[in-house]
């Protein structure tokens, strides 16, 4: 559940699907098609999912075109996209999260997603040029002004969510930060997500890039476990996560239909409490 939407307990992340080492268009649709297959009713997305800096909000707009060719019923799909975040084009990450551009940012993204408001709205990455509550006004102001239906904040620390929750009241529901078995240092988000009603959305769950490898390595009870239920070890990962809180929503980035397919499948994975107390330890 993100506020009152009811939504799969596995989301699918589309920013594989967009930046360095990128599919063909072709793979992109199958995978988003896939995922729809398996139950998903959640997309995470956002402006700065691009290459170059002429084709920002690539991602958005390879999303919009994967349901709009989609041949079942995608009215129950949530988009979340996120403003805040440039890629000039030259391979780096920069912000803005100043009002303005927030504002434009929002526009933009409904006209590349082709909707009259943006089922989830994220301000992405705090900007320290701007007063965090600057920031978080602006997305307070796109939903007063019926462009956003639901806010959420990205990279966020325990203030900044404190904060958040003081300027958008009920309007704010999620929290996106990183975490994986190997980067846990969200965890205390996480509690306060939980104390709040908020869902938290793991970003890179398996670890990022050239990371996931390690459930089966480093982090071997995943690994272990993986092999006596037959499953994969990115399964067990997000059994692991979904059995840690109920506020919890994984978005495992794919750019492949089968790796999306694995992952949506975790969602009928249920740990053992010695299962659970295991990976808790370990990771």
């Amino acid at each position: 559940m993100i506020g009152t939407v009811q939504v799969s307990a596995i989301g699918l992340g589309g920013m594989q699907m967009s930046i360095e080492g990128r599919p063909d268009e072709d793979r992109s649709i199958r995978t988003i098609h896939a995922a729809l297959d398996a139950g998903i009713t959640l997309i995470d997305t956002a402006d700065a999912y691009h290459l170059h800096a002429d084709d920002v909000g690539h991602n958005e707009s390879l999303i919009a075109r994967g349901l709009a060719s989609y041949g079942g019923d995608t009215s129950n799909v949530l988009i979340a996209t996120k403003g805040g975040h440039l890629r000039p084009g030259d391979g780096s990450w920069t912000v803005d999260g100043s009002p303005e551009h927030l504002r434009q940012a929002c526009e933009a993204s409904l006209k590349r997603l082709g909707v009259d408001a943006v089922g989830l709205y994220q301000f992405h990455r705090p900007d320290p040029k701007v007063p965090y509550a600057e920031s978080i006004g602006a997305l307070r102001d796109l939903v007063d002004a019926g462009k956003v239906r639901m806010a959420g904040i990205s990279n966020a620390d325990l203030d900044q969510i404190r904060q958040a929750r003081e300027i958008l009241g009920d309007r704010l529901v999620s929290v996106q930060n990183q975490f994986s078995p190997a980067f846990r240092s969200s965890e205390p988000e996480l509690d306060l997500c939980d104390e709040l009603n908020l869902t938290f959305l793991p970003w890179s769950p398996f670890g990022g890039a050239g990371k996931a490898d390690e459930l089966g390595g480093r982090l071997g009870a995943f690994g272990e476990v993986a092999k006596s239920r037959g499953v994969s070890p990115q399964q067990v990962c997000l059994a692991w996560m979904l059995a840690k809180s109920p506020r919890v929503v994984p978005i495992p980035g794919a750019s492949r239909p089968e790796t999306i397919r694995d992952s949506a499948a975790a969602a009928d994975l249920v740990l053992s409490e010695d299962e659970y107390e295991t990976l808790d330890a370990t990771s």
